[in-house]
């Protein structure tokens, strides 16, 4: 299959890096290596680490990245396990990390991989094909509580209750095998006003069996943690969310790595000792303008958080 793919927010996240010839760099989220591309381009003496749990991203990055894979390492594995990669690799610090967390164009487009609720596919939905959880493991043998929490927690799905009752009671006839049975259960479930939204009425549905097949939201913190850790001083994280639990998690947790003092107000002086890790580069999240909105609709969503660790003998 002959895939297409659109970085968001390339220009955007280029400049946020701000990339040196010499700097270290990590793509955390490699998916079709646009935005490496443009990173390892850029490098003379350089490296650029590139990481994707799906080895089919790794496979097309390699022929992609062809050019430039003297300067660039291509590493299978999960963006939690951040901190072993980097040593792993011999990398003491970073220059720049970037994270683009949405699900890549080919994972959606190839009907396969079961992430579309617009082509029929098995129940599949994970993004590293290795792993022991599909989403016909979570359709299928759920709870209707736990399938109603996830539903309403990661996709914020006003119906949760009913398609969670739905689809527990079309299992018990027979298993939901496929991506368009999920959907048809999921519009019998519905209010007819529902049905006529703008936006597809299982959207949010596969969002959050999506998210719970592949533990995207609980991997969060720790991995910006870890990106801050590895980053030198002076050193760029930038993070590209495309929904709004991704994006509040990564906001407040840059705005917790980003506070000073915690003393409570009374205190005359400060006791605990705290600094700011980052400084945040961007108050408000960078999104796409109508240009690359016109040429790529799936940038609409996507917002860009930037951050600079600080240097602790300048605070």
């Amino acid at each position: 299959m002959e895939y297409t793919h659109k970085p968001v927010l390339l220009d955007a996240c280029i400049q946020a890096l701000n990339i040196r010839p010499d700097g270290i760099y990590v793509d955390g989220t490699l998916g079709r290596a646009g935005h490496s591309m443009e990173i390892a381009r850029r490098l003379t003496t350089g490296r650029l680490i590139c990481i994707d749990r799906d080895q089919a991203a790794i496979d097309a990055a390699r022929v992609r990245l062809a050019p430039w894979l003297d300067r660039v390492t291509l590493v299978r594995s999960n963006f939690s396990e951040l901190g072993e990669i980097l040593s792993g690799a011999g990398v003491s610090g970073a220059d720049g990390m970037l994270f683009d967390l949405g699900v890549s164009s080919p994972q959606l487009d190839d009907a396969s991989r079961g992430f579309s609720y617009m082509q029929d596919a098995p129940l599949d939905m994970r993004m590293d094909t290795s792993a022991p959880l599909s989403a016909y493991e979570v359709v299928n043998t759920w709870s209707q509580e736990e399938l109603r929490r996830i539903l309403y927690e990661y996709g914020e799905e006003r119906y949760a209750p009913a398609i969670a009752k739905a689809i527990v009671r079309a299992r018990e006839t027979a298993p939901v095998n496929t991506t368009l049975e999920l959907v048809e259960i999921i519009r019998g479930a519905m209010p007819p006003a529902a049905l006529r939204e703008k936006q597809h009425p299982a959207k949010r549905s596969f969002q959050a069996i999506r998210i719970a097949v592949n533990g995207e939201l609980d991997a969060l913190p720790p991995m910006l943690e870890a990106a801050v850790d590895g980053l030198n001083p002076g050193g760029r994280l930038a993070v590209i969310t495309f929904h709004s639990l991704e994006d509040r998690i990564v906001k407040r947790t840059l705005a917790d790595l980003a506070k000073g003092c915690i003393c409570p107000p009374e205190f005359p002086v400060c006791v605990c000792g705290r600094k700011p890790r980052v400084r945040l580069v961007n108050r408000k999240p960078v999104t796409a303008d109508g240009a690359e909105l016109a040429d790529n609709p799936r940038a609409r969503s996507a917002k860009l958080r930037v951050a600079e660790k600080c240097d602790p003998f300048d605070i």
